[in-house]
C-alpha cells in the first residue's frame, strides 16, 4: 500500500534526488528562472517555497535550516538578503511554472520555473498597490469637504 506517499521520486535514489533539488534551488535563487522538465519543476516548487517562507524571518535558526537544505552559503545569503525583501508582503506562491513545449531530443515536457516578483513582463501591467485605509460609514473626511463647499456658496449669495 502507498497511502500518503505523494512525493515524486523522479526515478532517483534519495541522496541523488536531494542533491539535485538543492542544486536546482540554488540555480533558481541565483538566476531567478531556470528551464527544466515539468516533473522536476513541480518537485522544485515544493522544495523551494518553504525555504523562501523561512527566509522572510531572518534568524540564525532559519538560516541554519535553509543552509541544511541548500548547502551553498552564497545561495542562502542571496535568499535572505534580496529574495526575502522582494517577497516580504506575499503570503505564498513565490514561484511560477510556465510550460514551454517538448524537448527536441527525447520529447520531454519542458517548463520554465521562475520567482514571481522578478518577472518584469507580468508585473509591468499591474499598478503598484496603494495602501487603503478604512473609512467610517458616517462620512468622516469625505463628507466634510462637500459640506464646506456648500457653506461657502451660501455665504456668496
Amino acid at each position: 500500500m502507498r497511502h500518503g506517499k505523494k512525493f515524486n521520486h523522479l526515478s532517483r535514489k534519495t541522496a541523488h534526488r536531494k542533491a539535485m533539488l538543492a542544486n536546482m534551488a540554488c540555480s533558481l535563487i541565483e538566476h531567478k528562472r531556470i528551464n527544466t522538465t515539468v516533473a522536476k519543476a513541480k518537485a522544485l516548487k515544493r522544495f523551494v517555497e518553504p525555504l523562501v517562507t523561512k527566509s522572510k524571518e531572518d534568524t540564525t535558526h532559519n538560516r541554519r535550516i535553509v543552509f541544511s537544505k541548500l548547502r551553498q552559503k552564497d545561495a542562502v545569503t542571496e535568499l535572505f538578503r534580496e529574495v526575502a525583501v522582494k517577497v516580504g508582503d506575499r503570503p505564498g506562491g513565490y514561484t511560477r511554472i510556465i510550460k514551454l513545449g517538448n524537448r527536441l531530443g527525447d520529447n520531454a515536457d519542458m517548463a520554465m520555473i521562475e520567482l514571481v516578483d522578478y518577472n518584469e513582463l507580468y508585473n509591468a501591467g499591474k499598478p503598484a498597490k496603494k495602501k487603503s485605509t478604512r473609512r467610517s460609514r458616517r462620512g468622516g473626511a469625505k463628507a466634510a469637504a462637500p459640506a464646506a463647499a456648500t457653506e461657502t456658496k451660501k455665504e456668496e449669495e
